[in-house]
This record gives C-alpha cells, structure tokens and sequence, in this order.
C-alpha cells in the first residue's frame, strides 16, 4: 500500500507541475480559459500539495520510530517522495539565489588562495540580460494581457492573478541569480594543475592535475544542450552554443548532470573568455615551496698546543 502511495505521489508531481506551468504560460499569452477550469487547477494542487503531505508523514514518523533526528527523518521522507531530479532542480534555484547576495558584495564562490579563476559568461551576457527585460516588461503589462473584466474578476477570485504576479517577479529574479551564479562560479584552475570546470551551479566537475595530458585553444560552434557527451566519450559544456579549449584526459572522469544523471567523459571542451591564459595556466608546472636549509652548527675546535 506505502509504495503504491509513493508511486501516486511522484506521478502526480510529474503531472500537476507542467499542467500548472502549461497553464500559466496559456494566462500571460492571453488565451481565454473558463473560471471552471482555473478553479478544478487550483483544487487540483491543493489535492496534490494534501497527498505529498498524506504520504510523507507515515514516512517521517516511521524514521523518528527509528531513532533518526528530526533533520535526517524529514530528508529521508523528501528524498523518498520526491524524484531526483525535482530535488536537483529546487537545490541549483537556491543556490543561484544565493549566489545573488555573493554577486551583490563582489565576491566569488570557493577560489583557493592561489589558483586563477577564468570566466565564461562573455557569450550568453546579452542574451541573459535580454530576458531579464522581457521578464519585467511581461510582469508590469500582465494586467493588459488579460483585458477581459469577467476574466479579471474570476482571477481575483481564486488568486491566480496575484499568484501570476509573483511568478513573474520570481522569473525575474531567478533570470539574475542564474546569471550571477555563472559570474560567482568561475571554471578554477589550482596551483597543483588541477582543474574544476563549473556552470553555474548546475554543473561542476573537478579534474586532478595528473590526469590533464592536453590542453589547447579550439573554437567550436556546436548545438545541443548545455551538457552533451558523444560516442567517443567527448564532454561538450558549452556557453552560447560555442567551446574554446579542449582538454585530453589519460582516463575518464565521471560526471552529474545537473538533472542528476551520470556520465563519463575523456575529452573535455569547454568555454573560457581568456582561453589561451587558460591553456597556459593548464600547462604550468606545480610550484613546490622550497624549505631554506640552515647549515647545522659544530662544536668550536680546539685549540692547538705549542709546539715541542
């Protein structure tokens, strides 16, 4: 019965949220849709809101049973209900939230003393903030979207037209933290040759120093999506469809996509705003601090005697 519970709950998140987000799209493109149906959209999140909650708790008071802490009893119960890539999807907004308030006092994310920071946001900079622009101008003329009065009224009713509100200040918001979560999460290279290649915070890979054999400038325009593996074990992480440094590997490493599936890769390509002092702090050697060596210290001689 629990895990037909839990079967019920995961499908209805996958269906109520794009339902949901179908919905909204059709409200600010201006399509007429009935009070009956925003009221059955409304109940119909209600419900599932109601079911998540109805199947996590037997779950999380059957972990505090168990002996489990409050805080590992409730991520238990989250991480059984909820799929993985929903999960994933809620930690990369907070984290790009709060790479705003890292961006707003000038600082960057996790940069050892030492190492040089490269950044790849030069491509995608225009079209970021493109976006923002057309999410403000959507939220300030939501209300002349919408020009019906019954339309309007049924909206006030149910809430949906508040709710649409902060979703477009959300939107907003949430265009200028992923921006600023690329501008705070630069691609590190670490004083021993290391590398760590990032995005944001949907992707990041770390790469040991002793498994880089390559590293050159290679301007590639390729489509797909932001993380996209060939056949031949070939790591594309592009920015604005396009890489500009290439990296061999002695064997491969393992990586997550951000929706939480596993990959591997051999060669990696990736974008870089300065890719040739990329490719040069790539190609230095370690520096190996030298310890000063003191000479020891020898009891004085003795002093000679006269001659016989």
């Amino acid at each position: 019965m629990r895990a037909i519970g839990l079967r019920a709950a995961r499908a209805a998140l996958w269906v109520v949220l794009p339902a949901e987000l179908a919905l909204v799209v059709c409200l600010v493109g201006g399509v007429r849709i009935t009070g009956a149906v925003l009221l059955a959209a409304e109940v119909l999140v209600l419900g599932v809101l109601a079911l998540e909650a109805a199947v996590t708790w037997p779950l999380y008071a059957a972990r505090r049973r168990a002996g489990d802490g409050r805080r590992a009893a409730a991520l238990w119960a989250v991480r059984a209900v909820v799929p993985v890539a929903v999960r994933r999807l809620m930690v990369h907004e907070l984290r790009a939230l709060h790479s705003l308030g890292v961006w707003a006092v000038r600082r960057r994310h996790r940069i050892p003393e030492g190492a040089l920071p490269f950044s790849y946001t030069e491509p995608q900079t225009g079209t970021m903030w493109a976006f923002f622009f057309a999410s403000v101008l959507e939220t300030v003329v939501l209300a002349l979207v919408i020009p019906w009065p019954l339309v309007h009224l049924i909206l006030l009713v149910v809430g949906v037209y508040l709710i649409l509100l902060v979703v477009g200040v959300y939107g907003t918001v949430l265009v200028v933290a992923l921006h600023a979560a690329c501008v705070t999460r630069p691609h590190v290279v670490g004083t021993d040759g290391s590398l760590r290649l990032r995005y944001g915070a949907l992707f990041d890979l770390r790469v040991p120093a002793s498994l880089i054999t390559a590293a050159r400038v290679e301007r590639r325009y390729d489509g797909g999506g932001l993380v996209r593996v060939d056949e031949d074990g070939v790591l594309d992480l592009a920015v604005g469809s396009q890489t500009t440094v290439t990296v061999e590997l002695a064997e491969p490493v393992e990586f997550v996509r951000p929706l939480g599936r596993r990959g591997s890769a051999r060669t990696l390509r990736f974008h870089a705003d300065d890719a040739r002092a990329a490719v040069a702090a790539l190609g230095r050697k370690p520096v190996t601090p030298v310890t000063p060596v003191t000479p020891e210290r020898t009891a004085p001689s003795s002093t000679p005697g006269p001659p016989v």
